[in-house]
């Protein structure tokens, strides 16, 4: 997809966005981090339903049958996507300071966050194999250094996949990277100007096997051409969304 057209439409999205009834923006961005949430555990294996995701998050109902590890999976993974949003709102770069608390909310009674693992681990159906700690560690060194400069190299829509997939393919903590991979490419898409995106977990296979593409053969492309088609869907929606409302006040005008 062209970057520069994806810049025109932010202009365009930015202006329909801030023309949207606040209530209707509102229910419109709940729904989304509802979604987001669903879809986000469930490529990792929550059983949680989307309707299930949204009684326990907006009406705060427990769902039974389930275990507490996927009730406090959905319930962290909203309240780190609020902190990401926070942290945007104060100016906060992503850092490791930033990312190992996104960690720590995303592991809240389920595991102590934002620890780098101490053991080998492996990615189930992938042929890339993490590295061992003795390596991790000036990996993950490296990645924080190197989101000081890749801006400088890559637009942002490439910075964001380039986040997701060098993080994942890192894989520093014992569990959760995937999720935090998710939240921190949002982080980055958020803070350029860009709305966040949800993979759905219908499209889990796809988005394996770009990433195992990235970690395997070093390849970011069809990795960042699969969050690009995301970026651009979710702006037409806001645009969308501001469309009878635009068409509306044009009335009003005229009369």
């Amino acid at each position: 997809m062209d970057y520069q057209e994806l810049l025109r439409k932010k202009e365009r999205y930015s202006q329909c966005r801030a023309s949207i009834p606040e209530y209707t923006l509102f229910t419109f961005e709940q729904a989304f981090e509802i979604e987001y949430t669903h879809n986000s555990t469930a490529i990792e294996g929550n059983t949680l339903s989307l309707i299930e995701t949204k009684v326990l998050l907006e009406d705060g109902i427990s769902i039974g049958g389930k275990n507490l590890r996927e009730i406090y999976e959905a319930v962290n993974h909203r309240k780190a996507y609020c902190h990401v949003k926070e942290c945007i709102g104060k100016g906060q770069p992503l850092d490791e300071k930033t990312i190992k608390d996104i960690h720590a909310i995303l592991m809240e009674n389920i595991m102590v966050g934002g620890v780098y693992r101490d053991v080998q681990v492996y990615i189930s159906g992938a042929r890339h194999v993490p590295p061992p700690p003795s390596l991790m560690y000036q990996q993950v060194k490296n990645f924080y250094a190197d989101l000081q400069w890749k801006g400088k190299e890559l637009n942002q829509i490439e910075l964001a996949a380039w986040t997701h997939a060098e993080f994942v393919k890192i894989h520093p903590f014992r569990d959760g990277n995937g999720r935090t991979s998710r939240l921190i490419m949002n982080y980055q898409l958020m803070e350029a100007g860009f709305p966040a995106i949800s993979i759905a977990k219908e499209d889990r296979l796809e988005y394996f096997k770009a990433l195992d593409v990235y970690a395997v053969e070093g390849n970011l492309q069809p990795f960042a051409d699969l969050v690009a088609v995301l970026v651009d869907g979710q702006m037409e929606k806001y645009i969308e969304i501001s469309g009878p409302q635009e068409g509306m006040e044009q009335s009003q005008t005229m009369s």
